[in-house]
């Protein structure tokens, strides 16, 4: 392995002398700089990004904690991470948390990350005692905080109200819902509070037995579609949270042979490829995703940056919605 001291060695000067040129510090003269680059190029020198960063205090590395990295929605958010950051000659690692965000946190500060990027989920207190001990810039995807720390996401409330208003303006009145997890009250609760002032707006009364919870995933929207139409087999049109759980409600569908949109319509939320790919084709509420990762890296690498950024949404038309 060729190290900084064969480097100084071929070129005729210090180990002090190639750090301070590799660090942009001054004391040397321009034929010295020349001299080190074409020894560092011509054996191939990779300086080590983490002892870079105990002399300038940067490793161009950005930690990404996310819940659930086979989450489709996830993988388009750290699509747009990934690509940004390689723009602007960072790395990232990656962290599934899976319920151990504090070990991560610890994990990335070790690992001296420039910055961290959180996609989805909450932050505990304790976590966030971490994180202010950490010292290092952090930025929320797709959630937000009552603690002081910038955010990128959607009005989870009014995409979730433009939704369930598409349903009604397609003619439908007898709709139900299949929402997030019901302790989660960055999404959850306002995405349901947005389907319910929507119907209410529109003079049509929502109960209990219209609104089922699963997880965000595949399983949970077979299971949730199943106890929506046996609490009321009327039901003509569903607002799913998530397009896997769209896809779930689908697939119970198909099995019980009950067609759509012929039968029953279906509108989901995120616009992740799962929409585009299901049969028929998802109509749903589309989020940024790609957009939301990418702003997160420059928001996280600009702290004179204080604004949270609110991201637009849109109804994308396919295939699962009619008119009654």
């Amino acid at each position: 392995m060729v190290t900084i001291k064969d480097v100084a060695k071929q070129a005729g000067v210090s180990v002090a002398t190639v750090s301070r040129i590799l660090n942009n510090l001054p004391g040397y003269s321009e034929e010295t700089k020349q001299r080190v680059e074409q020894v560092i190029e011509s054996i191939g020198y990779q300086p080590n990004a983490v002892a870079r960063g105990l002399i300038n205090r940067e490793t161009k590395t950005i930690g990404v904690l996310v819940p659930d990295v086979s989450h489709l929605f996830a993988n388009e958010v750290l699509a747009g991470i990934e690509e940004r950051a390689h723009e602007l000659g960072y790395t990232v690692m990656i962290c599934k948390t899976n319920y151990r965000t504090r070990d991560y946190l610890q994990t990335l500060y070790e690992k001296r990350v420039d910055g961290i990027i959180m996609v989805s989920g909450t932050i505990t207190p304790d976590e966030y005692k971490q994180i202010e001990m950490m010292k290092v810039p952090v930025v929320l995807v797709a959630t937000q905080t009552n603690y002081p720390i910038r955010f990128l996401k959607v009005d989870d409330y009014q995409a979730s109200y433009d939704a369930a208003a598409y349903l009604i303006k397609k003619g439908h009145s007898r709709i139900g819902m299949i929402a997030g997890t019901k302790e989660d009250a960055v999404a959850t609760i306002p995405r349901v509070k947005g389907f319910t002032d929507a119907l209410n707006d529109a003079g049509i009364k929502v109960t209990n037995e219209k609104i089922t919870h699963g997880d965000y995933h595949f399983k949970s929207g077979i299971e949730c579609m199943d106890q929506l139409l046996n609490n009321d087999p009327s039901i003509t049109g569903v607002f799913c949270a998530s397009d896997e759980m769209a896809a779930g409600a689908l697939s119970f569908l198909y099995k019980q042979g009950i067609r759509v949109p012929e039968k029953l319509s279906l509108i989901g939320f995120d616009n992740t490829p799962t929409a585009e790919k299901a049969i028929p084709p998802l109509t749903t509420v589309a989020q940024p995703l790609y957009e939301m990762g990418r702003s997160s890296v420059q928001l996280l690498l600009d702290p004179s940056v204080t604004v949270n950024q609110i991201f637009p949404h849109q109804i994308v038309e396919r295939d699962t919605v009619r008119s009654l």
